[in-house]
């Protein structure tokens, strides 16, 4: 590990050089004591005064947390998010000041997520290469050599006597191909709206033999993330949580929790588009761990869409045995693609929508009141005439879900998943 002082180089470097240059353009909402306080702890920054910018740093977060947490998040206006961002960007940094130690930088990072994930980007996505930087510090000694996943296989699963595993063979299942032309998956599949496995496209990519709980641990442990906590987003006990990865696996995955911990559609590799997962509203999330971005490719047959690459949505979905989305649809066309363990998945025509019985409410109008795999038949008696396709998504496998289609998902091992959304 590098020392403080090539640390706080290293970050200086990154800042604008001087107080003028550290500055937010902020709209009429702001209000004018909160620019004073931005103004004051850029001129204590510049002028060496660390423990006092740290202390109107925390103030600073507090009021626009409170702004952060007031009312549905779409209404929050972008420029109280700025704010934050530039609070946790200071603190940060203001954390490292030689003799940092790694308890400071593992604290600076986390200030650095939370401004991720709750803020908005300012000053060049400058907080992603502060980011960055602490990672790199924070990364110390020779990680795992890569190798087969079996230490993830093997972790404890407190509920596999009691997960029982679809015989699919009774279903009507996704058909299957071996690497499809362009051509033929976009007449055959991508036009008609139909789903399909692609088999040998994602096969070589580094994550199906690099991934296990400690690659994980290693490259992305320290970093803070959202988790959900229940067994699906309908229950009235789930809840959403932050942690970081570490403390996520402990309590998650290699110990037997009362309750399921999910870290779902959170976008660790790319830069955020808006969410589509039913029933929540939350904040953008900017890239976090390049090191696993690097692990997996885009299909190329995103490139049948209209829009550009980097419009494409990249999401992790993360989580022991158990996890579940409930029956829903989303807006866009999906490939979702196995990196660990397997999934059961079911798919319905948007067709057959009536007949899946979505919420009544607009925050979960895309999302079915039926329990798939335990359905209430006598309350959505026509459930049980829906046609529906199943399979098991294995490591490797990708499986197209076209946009509208309604799925269901439950993971049948501790598994990881990526998820593309593209138009």
């Amino acid at each position: 590990m590098a020392g403080p002082s090539a640390l706080w180089e290293a970050l200086q470097a990154l800042l604008p050089r001087t107080k003028e240059e550290l500055k937010l353009e902020l709209g009429e909402k702001v209000e004018g004591s909160v620019v004073m306080l931005l103004q004051e702890a850029a001129e204590l920054f510049h002028g060496g005064q660390r423990r006092e910018c740290l202390q109107t740093c925390e103030v600073l977060l507090d009021y626009s947390w409170e702004k952060l947490n007031t009312g549905p998040w779409q209404h929050v206006d972008k420029d109280w998010r700025r704010v934050y961002a530039f609070g946790c960007l200071l603190k940060a940094v203001c954390l490292c000041e030689p003799p940092g130690d790694a308890a400071s930088v593992a604290a600076a990072l986390k200030a650095c997520d939370m401004g991720l994930l709750m803020g908005a980007a300012i000053l060049g996505d400058i907080l992603l290469k502060v980011a960055a930087v602490l990672q790199k510090h924070l990364l110390s000694g020779k990680r795992p050599a890569p190798g087969p996943s079996q230490e993830l296989l093997g972790t404890k699963k407190a509920r596999s006597d009691h997960m029982p595993i679809p015989d699919v063979m009774t279903e009507r299942t996704v058909p299957r191909l071996h690497c499809p032309s362009l051509q033929y998956f976009k007449k055959h599949f991508l036009v008609p709206g139909r789903p399909v496995i692609l088999e040998g496209v994602a096969n070589h990519w580094p994550c199906m033999k690099k991934w296990s709980l400690e690659y994980i641990q290693e490259v992305a442990g320290c970093r803070t993330v959202p988790v959900e906590v229940g067994s699906r987003y309908t229950d009235e006990e789930w809840s959403q949580t932050l942690m970081t990865v570490n403390e996520f696996i402990s309590k998650y995955i290699r110990n037997e929790p009362k309750d399921i911990g999910y870290l779902a559609q959170h976008q660790l590799f790319d830069q955020a588009a808006e969410l589509h997962r039913p029933g929540l509203n939350p904040p953008h999330m900017l890239c976090q761990i390049p090191e696993l971005k690097q692990d997996i490719s885009i299909p190329d047959y995103c490139c049948l869409g209209d829009g550009e690459e980097e419009e494409i949505t990249i999401n992790a979905w993360f989580g022991p045995q158990g996890t579940v989305s409930p029956l829903h649809q989303d807006p866009q066309q999906n490939f979702l693609a196995q990196a660990m363990g397997r999934k059961y998945i079911r798919l319905y025509s948007p067709q057959e929508s009536e007949a899946l019985y979505p919420h009544d409410t607009h925050l979960l109008h895309n999302t079915s009141q039926v329990d798939v795999e335990n359905p209430d038949l006598e309350k959505f008696p026509r459930f049980a005439e829906a046609p529906f396709l199943s399979c098991v998504l294995s490591p490797g496998e990708v499986l197209f879900i076209p946009a509208k289609h309604w799925h269901y998902v439950r993971a049948l091992d501790l598994s990881f998943s990526v998820s593309f959304w593209w138009s």
